[in-house]
């Protein structure tokens, strides 16, 4: 079977159409562009994928990084896509011209990364996160940091990782042990151990930028006593001859489910006297600092999520208009000649419900980068603050629904084939167990729940919410008049009006009991979830509906593709949707059944 991974018309539908990013072109920032800029970006970055990343997929996989105690050891393929990635420009597309880079939008930035992801996600984790750890450099760190630093990161001789989790601390940063010491010269000496960096040791590259989390002896306790320090394996010397070895040890690789070609590290910090690290910014700021690139993260997670559960479903629709096994239901004779499971009806709903979740992954997350493209280069100072306010609540929901359903997208597909889906001959298999650690990677459901309820909804008087409602209401107007999308818009004005009531009484419950308020966030940050992108899919659906029914009528291949788009709206709306009717049931009562469950219990 051909595989295809993203659909061109999908991701031109996103841009030019759901988003409408040729709009961007009146910005100052990018007068100098045009959309054919935009578009031959992507050409380049689909041509990437699938010569320099597809290529070593399973391979990658089946032959997972080593470590001989000195040096690990990738496959040389993942080298080889490294250099192609880096020799395009990628880690610099952002920057502006006089920093020498391409000076390329987010949302471009990002659906080109959307396309490296879904030909192989391990790999393309090495420049996700030098690209997240350079904007950091770029964004908090000293002149002189800058110089040294950012342009070898900028051209992919150095990459960089971030360094926070410890063997006894993953989630809990203010308790983390790691420690920083000044030094005389300015800089400080690390002491403590990271666990499960990402890219914390590879041979690819020159030299590895650490941005680590520590505690500067008699800081205060807790988050407020955090601070940001950039550790480099290697310190690079000011006359440039050869670089020295930092105190910065592997202590061994952990092998995970998924992901596999991405090292996943233990490191050892100042085993040997104290790695030398440079302090970001002010003191005892780190974890805000840190945040940038964790929020950065999280919409890349989403966004990873998404297209490994759209290239899941791609492969099944494939897979069923090919197969041929049995005969319709009304069909009673033996002889007939066998239909492809695409004509049974559950292969049907299997597929359209894969399609309203990848779909409608893939276009949430394509507006958080929208969101983040607009809070720093919209016109007017209250179109970027709106901007901000809107994505810092629904980082939380760009982060954990497309990793909770895209999975489960994945699972669909494995179902679609049948036996042939568990088997490693086809690629469902490794796209399920990759993206099984997207609910994990940058923060449980658990914690983006409690982050969303406890913190992200009543922060700043409710600032988030009130314009995300502002905007569902917009599109809910949007429907009016038209008899196609009249019980879409009904159905998310009656859901939007139940989460209002909900969120109210939550609130509540939290003011009367922290902990028993909070207790099933989860339960509300699903609900939440259902809610937002069925207004993402009901955008959608009116985009859809003016299409088939403008004055000229689109060709049969694009009534096809909208038609495509207003059924799967009204699966999501009408079969998924609902779902928040027993959720809500029990928010509202604040059901206590696990809250009160006891440890002696289990």
């Amino acid at each position: 079977m051909s595989e295809q991974y993203l659909k061109e018309r999908d991701i031109e539908f996103l841009l030019y159409e759901f988003l409408d990013t040729e709009a961007l072109l009146q910005r100052p920032r990018y007068r100098e562009h045009s959309r054919e800029v935009f578009n031959a970006t992507l050409l380049t970055a689909q041509a990437i994928a699938e010569k320099y990343f597809a290529n070593h997929y399973a391979k990658g996989d089946a032959c997972e990084p080593t470590f001989d105690g000195d040096t690990v050891t990738l496959i040389p393929e993942t080298r080889e896509a490294w250099k192609a990635f880096t020799d395009a420009g990628f880690l610099a597309a952002h920057y502006d011209f006089e920093e020498g880079g391409m000076q390329l939008p987010e949302i471009i930035l990002r659906s080109a990364m959307a396309y490296i992801n879904a030909a192989n996600v391990s790999s393309a984790a090495y420049p996700f996160l030098t690209l997240g750890a350079a904007n950091l450099v770029r964004s908090f760190a000293s002149t002189e940091l800058k110089e040294r630093y950012l342009p070898p990161m900028m051209d992919g001789r150095y990459a960089g990782t971030m360094a926070l989790t410890e063997p006894d601390q993953g989630s809990a940063l203010a308790d983390i042990r790691t420690t920083a010491t000044p030094a005389d010269d300015g800089s400080y000496r690390i002491h403590g151990q990271k666990m499960f960096i990402s890219g914390g040791d590879q041979s690819m590259t020159e030299n590895i930028v650490h941005m680590v989390l520590a505690r500067i002896k008699g800081a205060p306790v807790g988050v407020k006593g955090i601070s940001l320090f950039l550790v480099p394996k290697f310190i690079p010397a000011a006359d440039g001859s050869e670089a020295t070895r930092n105190d910065v040890q592997l202590a061994g690789l952990l092998h995970k489910m998924g992901y596999r070609n991405t090292t996943s590290t233990v490191l050892s910090f100042g085993e040997n006297g104290g790695a030398v690290g440079y302090l970001v910014g002010e003191a005892h700021k780190g974890l805000s600092y840190m945040f940038q690139l964790m929020n950065e993260a999280r919409i890349g997670v989403g966004t990873g999520a998404a297209v490994l559960g759209y290239r899941g479903y791609q492969h099944a629709l494939q897979y069923a208009k090919e197969r041929p096994q049995g005969r319709l239901p009304s069909n009673r004779d033996p002889q007939s000649r066998q239909v492809s499971i695409i004509q049974h009806a559950d292969v049907r709903r299997m597929l359209l419900m894969q399609k309203s979740y990848v779909e409608g992954g893939l276009a949430l997350c394509f507006y958080a980068s929208s969101l983040f493209e607009d809070a720093h280069t919209a016109e007017s100072e209250s179109e970027r603050q709106q901007a901000a306010t809107l994505l810092d609540l629904l980082t939380p929901i760009v982060k954990s629904w497309p990793s909770k359903y895209c999975l489960k997208a994945n699972d669909l597909a494995i179902q679609v084939l049948g036996g042939s889906g568990y088997i490693r001959e086809y690629p469902l298999e490794q796209l399920y167990r990759d993206n099984r650690l997207n609910p994990i990677h940058e923060g449980t459901e658990g914690i983006q729940a409690v982050d969303l309820l406890g913190r992200k909804v009543p922060g700043n008087d409710m600032a988030g919410y009130k314009l995300l409602v502002e905007a569902i209401e917009k599109t809910l107007r949007e429907c009016t008049g038209n008899s196609t999308l009249e019980t879409l818009a009904d159905a998310l004005k009656n859901a939007l009006s139940q989460l209002n009531g909900v969120t109210e009484n939550l609130l509540g419950q939290m003011i009367a009991n922290t902990d028993r308020g909070l207790a099933n966030a989860s339960l509300y940050l699903d609900t939440f979830g259902r809610v937002v992108v069925s207004w993402i899919w009901l955008r959608q659906a009116v985009i859809a509906s003016r299409k088939l029914h403008a004055e000229t009528a689109p060709s049969d291949e694009e009534q096809n593709f909208y038609r495509g788009k207003l059924q799967a709206a009204h699966f999501y709306i009408e079969w998924e949707l609902p779902e928040i009717q027993p959720q809500i049931a029990l928010l509202q009562s604040g059901n206590p059944v696990p809250f009160e469950m006891q440890e002696d219990w289990f």
